[in-house]
């Protein structure tokens, strides 16, 4: 797969990854948050419009639940390719509670997708998988995204890279920020609390401030993910009308950032 925007010199700004719904998030949160197959290909042609370049995949079950089930993984990728050919796809392996690692890697086997985020903190559930994990996704050509909420999981990723327990290449991070901060209210300054690190990195922040922290990562050189897992609210607290106002919105802060 192609890499993130921020790794070409010729990209206008960073890397924009949809993140619309999420593992525990449904529509008594907000009408629009996507839940269903034909919804969440809706909410991806929506995002592709208003300038997002991948989308970071959650499947439900049949009663909306939160699922790593392969079947619904690969149907609505097989939906999401004939629909928005331009849309690169991540999927998520997060456990929420539910699942264990062992069926994280499952999940990863069977749908071998091309790029995937994991959390290292949910890894080190079952540290005797954890190779076993990171070498099935080098060997099919899963791409890795790793999870990071705090200073402790950056310093287990970087010693299971030295460990090579982490293959070398899969050095991509994700920063969440405020994950356990009160009320889940992000801001700029929890950038801040990660060491920093010259590999690809991505940013997603909860609440208000949510676009104002993904406009602090991009002047530093992230990329950022934007949606309603996150916050479903501007930074004046009105409630957005959907993902695709959201994504479009940041994306035309960010192009005035670079202006």
């Amino acid at each position: 797969m192609s890499e993130p925007a921020s790794d070409t010199q010729t990209a206008p700004g960073p890397y924009v990854l949809v993140a619309p719904n999420g593992a525990r998030r449904g529509l008594g949160d907000h009408a629009e948050l996507p839940v269903g197959l034909d919804q969440i290909v809706a909410t991806a042609k929506d995002c592709c419009r208003a300038g997002a370049n991948g989308i970071h995949l959650h499947v439900r079950d049949d009663r909306g639940q939160h699922t790593l089930d392969p079947g619904r993984y690969m149907e609505t990728m097989a939906e999401l390719r004939r629909a928005v050919p331009d849309l690169q796809v991540q999927i998520t392996t997060e456990a929420a509670g539910v699942f264990d690692v062992a069926a994280q890697l499952d999940c990863l086997r069977t749908v071998q997708p091309e790029w995937a985020s994991i959390s290292v903190r949910e890894v080190a559930r079952a540290p005797q998988l954890a190779g076993t994990l990171y070498g099935l996704c080098e060997d099919q050509g899963t791409r890795v995204q790793h999870i990071l909420y705090d200073r402790e999981d950056a310093a287990l990723l970087a010693d299971w890279q030295a460990r090579g327990i982490v293959r070398s290449e899969q050095t991509d991070r994700l920063l969440v920020l405020g994950r356990y901060s009160a009320g889940q209210q992000s801001a700029p300054e929890d950038l801040d609390k990660f060491p920093q690190d010259p590999s690809q990195w991505m940013v997603c922040a909860f609440g208000r401030q949510e676009h104002a922290c993904l406009l602090a990562a991009a002047k530093r050189g992230g990329d950022v993910r934007v949606g309603f897992e996150n916050s479903l609210t501007d930074g004046d607290g009105n409630t957005w009308a959907d993902n695709g106002a959201s994504v479009a919105a940041l994306v035309a802060a960010l192009k005035g950032a670079h202006e």
